[in-house]
């Protein structure tokens, strides 16, 4: 019997390596894994749709859904979710010490609408009142010249977004005090080679994260998996099959990670940090599915509205294929 043929896009995680090497198979489909860098991967998929099935920028997907003809359809799967204190960086010529701080500064962002920032700004201003239309935003490229939004924006006058000169880099910029402060998900290389310049905001991030999921229970939603909505249609038991696939492969590496006679990856204390992990999120600490993601799917939704970037306030149940939502049960 034949089955259909798709091309995914994504990173080559370990929580989908299962699914790339075929160890496990999503029911009647021959998926062709193309492990792009995330950035490629996005940029393809949002301008061309060049891919049958991708990873995809949260924010991204939720500004796609504003189109008149929204292009793509999402499945309840995760394969990102970060923690993104530790990735606010400041300039050491700016004087900023605290969040508050930030407060009519120049911040540098690869692009408004990425899911990175979207998260740090309602962080900053649920947590430390640092309303987002208190900053000016300069966007760009933060390592190579030349980068723009991926997506057009009409935002509110409020939001003061401005590109900056196409010979600039952020990184660049903010180590020589042109910007006072940078959100964004790549650690800027200028951290590493300028230390004396550039500085996390949150210099013991890893406590501050920890205080704040035990807070607030959200671990942060980076990306979701797209499907090309016309694929979708065209075969709507595919996001069933995907799902299911895509949460079979990350049980393959929940178990790997609990192994003690030999661990998996190279980091020293892989033992001590699954066990730190599971302590406070429980077991299943990156939950794939609808109803247990609701509420940080809700957060988002919430910041993503209050920052402009979507005319209305897009419900969780918005985003996803509704064969998604529930399973057979016997």
């Amino acid at each position: 019997m034949s089955r259909l043929r798709l091309t995914l896009a994504c990173w080559d995680y370990d929580r989908t390596r299962a699914l790339a090497d075929g160890r496990v198979r999503p029911e009647g489909i021959d998926l062709n894994f193309l492990p792009l860098e995330v950035e490629e991967t996005f940029f393809r998929m949002l301008r061309n749709r060049e891919f049958d099935v991708a990873e995809m920028s949260l924010s991204s997907y939720c500004v796609s859904l504003m189109r008149e003809d929204p292009a793509f359809i999402a499945i309840p799967v995760f394969p990102s979710r970060f923690f993104r204190h530790s990735c606010v960086f400041v300039s050491a010529r700016s004087g900023i010490e605290r969040p508050q701080d930030l407060v009519g500064r120049r911040v540098g962002v690869p692009e408004y609408q990425m899911t990175a920032p979207v998260w740090i700004r309602g962080i900053l201003s649920d947590e430390y009142g640092v309303d987002p239309a208190s900053v000016e935003y300069l966007t760009g490229g933060e390592e190579e010249p030349g980068r723009d939004e991926k997506l057009k924006l009409s935002l509110p006058e409020r939001f003061r977004v401005t590109p900056i000169g196409p010979g600039k880099t952020l990184s660049a910029m903010l180590a020589d005090g042109e910007i006072d402060a940078l959100h964004t998900a790549r650690t800027p290389s200028t951290f590493y080679s300028r230390p004396d310049d550039v500085r996390r905001l949150f210099p013991d991030f890893v406590a501050v994260e920890k205080d704040y999921y035990r807070r607030t229970g959200l671990f942060p939603i980076m990306h979701v998996i797209a499907i090309r909505r016309s694929v979708y249609e065209a075969n709507r038991w595919i996001a069933q099959s995907l799902f299911k696939a895509f949460c079979e492969a990350q049980a393959v590496t929940y178990a790997a990670l609990s192994v003690t006679s030999a661990m998996t990856s190279m980091l020293p204390w892989q033992v001590a940090a699954v066990e730190d992990a599971r302590a406070l999120l429980g077991d299943d600490w990156w939950p794939y599915g609808f109803h247990r993601n609701r509420p940080v799917l809700d957060t988002f939704l919430r910041y993503h509205h209050e920052q402009g970037l979507s005319a209305r306030r897009l419900a969780p149940e918005d985003l996803f294929a509704p064969e998604t939502f529930e399973a057979f049960k016997i």
